[in-house]
């Protein structure tokens, strides 16, 4: 599959049951990200997240829910930022997982 599924304005997937790995892939190059395991078990907990609480994580709750979900990875807004090459950390995240963005984010 060479194109991407339909993305909202803020270029994020309009239907997140369309995500696969392969599209994730496709949107963390924009990023310029390449996914590797640590990504994806972040990417496999946010989509997690999503499913129990049936919103987005912002932030605050996105570094919780990893924090006690992945303490292995020792989790931080800054391993987080430096992971996905961004400071905007849970809406890139989030559309990378295939997500709507977070209601709070800009």
């Amino acid at each position: 599959m060479n194109h991407l599924p339909s993305l909202d304005d803020d270029g994020h997937l309009k239907d997140h049951t369309d995500w696969t790995p392969k599209i994730a892939q496709r949107l963390a190059d924009t990023l310029g990200v390449t996914l590797e395991s640590e990504h994806y078990q972040i990417i496999s907990e946010v989509r997690a997240f999503f499913e129990t609480y049936h919103h987005s994580p912002s932030t605050r709750p996105l570094i919780k829910h990893l924090m006690a979900r992945l303490p292995n990875l020792d989790i931080s807004n800054q391993k987080l930022q430096q992971l996905f090459k961004t400071g905007l950390v849970a809406r890139h995240v989030n559309r990378i997982a295939g997500l709507p963005k977070p209601p709070n984010c800009l």
